[in-house]
């Protein structure tokens, strides 16, 4: 034991010096272990850190290739379906447009057949009252009897009723023993969505020289429609205030040829709009100061139906000199078929 405590004395500083002198060199190596591990420590740390980095760089690298190719895919995915959308967006635009156009173009054809025969229908009704009260208010004077061998018929004039007004009616048996329309003067197309129309400058009815008509086809009351239909010989009256006038197709009615008529008029004519020599006092001559040669009547529409490219025309001769409707209240013989 004491030894040991011997030992130990022997092996402790004898001074403050010496213990501060030697204990340097052991602080210093302990430091200079210390810094060298602490070096070496850093350089691992460092090294690691470098490893980890690259490691990071690596991976973000991958991460950057990877996204590309997959962006690169969505986006070779995205372009057909972005192409896609485009052709049926378009294709479901025109389908739409073209049901618009679709509907547009039937409620038109709705409006042309239906809609303006409604209307023209009423104010025919309208019209027809109104020109019965005028000739009850302001009665004719009375008819003098007829007399065949009498002097010629007056020739036409310029009318003095106003335009829009009515002036006579028109039946045409061969349209059905309810076919009477009233006639309005005028042929412009407020007078025309009326119902037939006088030429203005043309005979009145029964005079010498051509008493002109024009009519829709299709539309507007349609009362020229089957104006094809009229056949030589058919008769055509008219009614005014007090008296009945006769009018027959031009042509042969035993053929059936509607140029075979005596006075080389035509019964049934197609021409252009232009042509207008056909509402002439004498029709088909290009003079309108030419003198009338007869009594005649032409009706004017368009051909063919539903198109204003052409116009139908025919023509018809009276038949004889007017018939009182003091005399014959129930109409001519053409239409009670006495």
């Amino acid at each position: 034991m004491r030894t040991d405590e011997t030992t130990d004395a022997a092996r402790r500083p004898q001074n403050l010096e010496q213990s501060t002198l030697e204990e340097p060199e052991t602080t210093e190596l302990f430091n200079a272990e210390d810094r060298y591990g602490e070096a070496r420590n850093d350089e691992q740390l460092s090294d690691a850190d470098e490893a980890s980095d690259a490691d990071e760089d690596e991976a973000s690298d991958a991460d950057e290739v990877s996204g590309a190719r997959s962006g690169s895919a969505q986006g070779a995915d995205k372009a057909p379906r972005n192409r896609g959308d485009l052709v049926r967006t378009g294709i479901r635009g025109l389908g739409q447009t073209l049901i618009t156009a679709g509907l547009v173009v039937l409620l038109f054809v709705v409006y042309a057949l239906f809609v303006t025969d409604l209307i023209t229908n009423e104010r025919q009704e309208d019209l027809t009252q109104e020109l019965r009260q005028v000739w009850e208010d302001d009665p004719a004077p009375p008819a003098a009897p007829v007399d065949p061998d009498g002097p010629a018929l007056p020739e036409g004039g310029l009318s003095d009723i106003p335009r829009g007004e009515g002036l006579a009616f028109i039946r045409i048996p061969a349209f059905g023993a309810d076919f009477v329309r009233v006639v309005v003067e005028g042929t412009g197309p407020n007078e025309l969505e009326q119902g037939p129309g006088h030429y203005v400058d043309s005979a009145r009815p029964g005079e010498m020289g051509n008493f002109a008509l024009a009519g829709h086809r299709v539309g507007k009351g349609s009362p020229f429609l089957d104006l094809d239909q009229l056949k030589p010989g058919d008769p055509v009256v008219i009614e005014t205030v007090d008296m009945w006038f006769t009018y027959r197709v031009l042509g042969d009615p035993a053929t059936g040829n509607y140029d075979a008529d005596p006075s080389g008029i035509p019964g049934m004519q197609v021409v252009t709009p232009e042509d207008i020599q056909v509402v002439n006092p004498v029709p088909g001559v290009y003079d309108p100061a030419a003198a009338p040669t007869g009594a005649y009547l032409t009706l004017t529409t368009c051909e063919p139906k539903f198109s204003a490219r052409l116009r139908l025309i025919i023509h018809a001769g009276l038949e004889g000199p007017g018939l009182p409707k003091s005399e014959y209240p129930d109409g001519p013989p053409a239409l009670t078929g006495e």
